[in-house]
């Protein structure tokens, strides 16, 4: 029996759901239907997937879902000029671009563009400056949000924890820093931010009191590389070929789950884990869109 306890990502999901069906239910019995819009370009066909199933959880929540797709060929500029109409529809409560985009577009630019107050994703750069500064009122990025829940409804203290994150991309690791360094509750951690050129990852993986794999590499992290009790949490998700599957690959996370699990205190499954708690975030942050323009 593996020694860890399983952080189930599915169950605090749905726990954030039932209470974002509630805040939507407050909402319409005001007259205001929350709206979430997704632009997807091109036909990417984890894109696709990943729309799809935001949108029917929009649907379930009682969240008006839109999916607008565009040609792979779609302009930048056609593509801003679709935004500058989302931007101003008052019953447009929420948007997501879709990434990646073609390579013809800027992913910056339009990002940027999105009105702050409208990014449930939280890119843009008022929203990324607000986190960093720890202001209030803008949204963050949903995978490190989602984190930060599953740790405190987990009940793991970051309270002065040595938290090491493995990745410094955009999306997950840098805002994750950000929200853990803050002198604020469920913060006040210690953060230690590793990449490629990293010198003794091991070593400092194994100083952590929470370890989080968000650089998309199959099975990075090995039991050896875990302090006994820590708790891991795995955000990658990576193919590897695998021939006894009808697919021809199978899905792995960041860390070597079987192995960790037999050191960690507390692991995300994946999936299972982080994955259900990026929905979740975004379908909570379409709410608070709806109500701040509601001015609830």
């Amino acid at each position: 029996m593996p020694k860890a306890q399983l952080i189930d990502g599915k169950a605090i999901a749905q726990a954030i759901h039932q209470e974002t069906a509630a805040r939507v239910s407050v909402l319409k019995s005001r007259g205001i239907v929350p709206g979430l819009t997704f632009v997807r370009v091109g036909e990417d066909p984890a894109s696709q997937s990943y729309v799809r199933m935001k949108g029917k959880k929009a649907q379930e929540l009682g969240i008006k879902s839109e999916t607008i797709v565009l040609p792979e060929k779609t302009s930048e500029a056609e593509l801003l000029v679709l935004l500058a109409k989302l931007n101003a529809d008052a019953g447009v409560h929420g948007i997501l671009v879709q990434a990646p985009l073609p390579k013809h577009i800027s992913e910056t630019r339009i990002f940027s563009t999105v009105l702050p107050n409208k990014d449930v994703d939280g890119f843009h750069p008022v929203n990324v400056g607000k986190l960093l500064l720890g202001e209030p009122g803008g949204f963050k990025p949903c995978t490190p949000a989602g984190i930060h829940e599953l740790l405190i409804r987990s009940k793991i203290s970051t309270e002065g924890a040595h938290v090491v994150i493995l990745g410094r991309g955009n999306i997950v690791g840098k805002p994750m820093a950000a929200i853990l360094v803050q002198k604020a509750k469920n913060a006040n951690a210690t953060v230690t931010l590793l990449h490629s050129r990293s010198r003794d990852i091991a070593e400092h993986c194994r100083r952590a009191d929470i370890l989080i794999a968000a650089m998309g590499q199959a099975e990075f992290v090995k039991a050896d590389m875990v302090k006994p009790g820590a708790t891991v949490i795995d955000v990658g998700v990576n193919r590897v070929n695998d021939t006894a599957d009808p697919r021809g690959y199978r899905l792995v996370g960041d860390i070597d789950f079987k192995a960790v699990s037999e050191v960690a205190g507390h692991v995300t499954p994946n999936p299972g884990g982080v994955g259900p708690m990026t929905i979740a975030m975004l379908m909570a942050n379409t709410a608070t869109a709806a109500e701040a323009a509601a001015e609830l």
